[in-house]
């Protein structure tokens, strides 16, 4: 019983920037992102043949307790009207791409406060898997699990040659223990996010730490303890980074507790009338895309 969930703004925003701005609705109005997430998704389903389909949204891209606990948190992102940066051709071909998930009677869900990482960190920890994680987004690596057969399937390199992260591949790649990628992150930082990580300590110095450590506050103590295996420059940024290391783990770590609201999330049966989706085919030109996705649905 396979659920797939799927990081829908990645999704919308990678079918956005790989999909030509020249794919227009009939009125000229752009579809660009909304034919690209539904080839995507289509691609996804039938390779991957999940029973269970979520697609997960942010609530808030900047919940107010990560802020409070860093105020630079994503501040790189913003406006200068405070709100967060969108291609002004996106924009207004997300609420018809929600309307159209909708219509196909796929459950989409989002919670107040919480980051679509968090809702998906939250129902893969409460569901039985497996599961696979649809992103482009290696924050999501943390909730890879062995034990459950949590897996992301990881669009960097596109659909036709994306990556199917497990711990053996996390492990190959980063060089360090395949569940411990959260230290790692934490450690390394990620510049996108406006995090900084454990100031002076990069990708290597991080991969050492997690190698011999399994926590943030046990590789501090070893820094302050002047223990071996940690190089004396590590053991300074450590101690210089005391007050970061104490934030880090909510800040980076998936939060677990997001309010899940209760949904099917079957995959959507056949309605006994497609009227409303073939309005939506015709008015914005959806064409081929919406029999890829009805294909992959099994319809």
């Amino acid at each position: 019983m396979t659920l797939m969930l799927i990081d829908s703004a990645s999704l919308w925003y990678r079918a956005y920037y790989g999909m030509p701005d020249t794919l227009l609705a009939p009125d000229g109005a752009p579809v660009n992102a909304i034919k690209g997430f539904l080839d995507m998704s289509a691609r996804l389903i039938q390779k991957y043949q999940p029973n269970r389909l979520i697609a997960c949204l942010d609530g808030d891209w900047r919940p107010t307790w990560r802020v409070d606990l860093f105020p630079e948190y994503k501040a790189n992102r913003l406006t200068e009207a405070g709100e967060e940066e969108e291609p002004d051709l996106l924009t207004p071909q997300i609420p018809i791409l929600l309307d159209l998930l909708d219509l196909f009677g796929i459950a989409v869900i989002g919670a107040d406060n919480y980051e679509a990482d968090d809702v998906i960190a939250t129902i893969a920890a409460n569901e039985i898997g497996p599961t696979r994680i649809v992103t482009g987004d290696r924050d999501l690596f943390q909730l890879v699990d062995s034990a459950k057969d949590i897996k992301i399937v990881y669009l960097a390199k596109g659909i036709s040659a994306h990556d199917l992260v497990d711990r053996a591949w996390i492990e190959n790649k980063y060089q360090i223990p395949g569940d411990r990628y959260a230290l790692f992150a934490m450690i390394r930082g990620d510049a996108s996010d406006g995090l900084p990580g454990v100031r002076g300590i990069g990708e290597k110095g991080a991969a050492i730490i997690a190698n011999n450590f399994q926590s943030l506050s046990e590789a501090l103590a070893a820094a302050h303890a002047g223990d071996h295996r940690l190089k004396p420059l590590l053991q300074r940024k450590l101690i210089e980074g005391a007050d970061y290391i104490k934030i880090a783990p909510k800040l980076v770590n998936c939060a677990l507790d997001a309010p899940i609201p209760e949904l099917s999330h079957k995959m959507p049966s056949r309605p006994k009338n497609l009227e409303a989706i073939e309005d939506f085919r015709i008015r914005y030109g959806l064409g081929s895309s919406i029999d890829r996705m009805m294909a992959a649905l099994g319809w």
